[in-house]
């Protein structure tokens, strides 16, 4: 079963495994009834949350832990499980298909689970758990080229039946935030202006501007002072293929600053 679409979530805060009034909460729990029919037969999750020196991917024999990477919120948050099957067959695979592009240092974590920018969207979009998962890191210190290189070496992921995910943020400034003001609706002015400049860019097929975005887009170092939660979309955007289109299947806010943005990347013919 060949499948055409990538896709860039943003998981934002991790009170979205819990908190019923975001938008983005229904959003994915409607992703498999209403964006993405198709069951996959496997998913690789690229998430923000699991940074390396190199690319590693965990091969978790078994069912994946369910790692609690954050702190201070309710406990209920603490007890959640996603208990979906490792998949070591996929973590070879991604070695093989990254090999074979160049990449020539891979590494594979045999114990690591999923973090929660892997658990808590995929939580929602598919809770019953029961399709293999692995994850794959990515690398702060290089950029979004090569990050969109490193989703090219695996778009034939896609004709394998394989989801692959970027999970991330579309603006990541946790120190910006504008906590308990986020009844009004409002938007501050670099947050917003990003957020308009990404979806331009990715809807206008400029791929390129995307990936120098440092350079191209507006406040982008306010937008992300770290690239980590950004660069799970070039991989995503990458991995879609040549010729791939763009579209925004979920747009809101939380805290005045935070974009629950997320794209659907679609391959098409010349």
């Amino acid at each position: 079963m060949g499948l055409k679409e990538t896709f860039y979530i943003s998981h934002g805060s991790p009170t979205l495994s819990i908190d019923e009034s975001l938008p983005a909460r229904s959003f994915l729990q409607s992703f498999r009834h209403e964006v993405f029919p198709e069951k996959p037969k496997s998913i690789l999750v690229i998430s923000g949350h699991w940074e390396t020196s190199e690319p590693t991917v965990n091969a978790v024999a078994g069912v994946n832990n369910t790692i609690y990477d954050f702190y201070g919120f309710p406990e209920k948050m603490y007890k959640l499980k996603y208990p979906a099957p490792g998949s070591p067959e996929l973590a070879n695979r991604v070695k093989e298909l990254l090999k074979e592009s160049g990449f020539k240092r891979m590494h594979e974590d045999k114990k690591r689970g999923l973090d929660h920018g892997a658990w808590v969207p995929l939580m929602l979009m598919y809770p019953a758990a029961d399709i293999p998962v692995c994850q794959l890191s990515i690398q702060t210190n290089r950029d979004g080229t090569y990050h969109y290189n490193l989703g090219k070496a695996l778009a034939p992921l896609k004709e394998e039946g394989v989801l692959v995910v970027g999970s991330g943020a579309t603006t990541h400034n946790l120190s910006r935030l504008r906590r308990g003001s986020n009844n009004d609706g409002s938007v501050v002015t670099w947050a917003l202006e990003f957020d308009n400049w990404l979806k331009g860019a990715l809807l206008e097929g400029r791929f390129e501007d995307v990936n120098h975005y440092e350079e191209k887009a507006p406040y982008a170092k306010v937008a992300h002072p770290s690239p980590d939660h950004f660069y799970p979309l070039h991989v995503a955007m990458g991995a879609a293929g040549e010729n791939a289109e763009s579209e925004l299947i979920h747009h809101s806010w939380s805290y005045g600053a935070l974009s629950y943005a997320s794209y659907k990347f679609k391959a098409t013919s010349e």
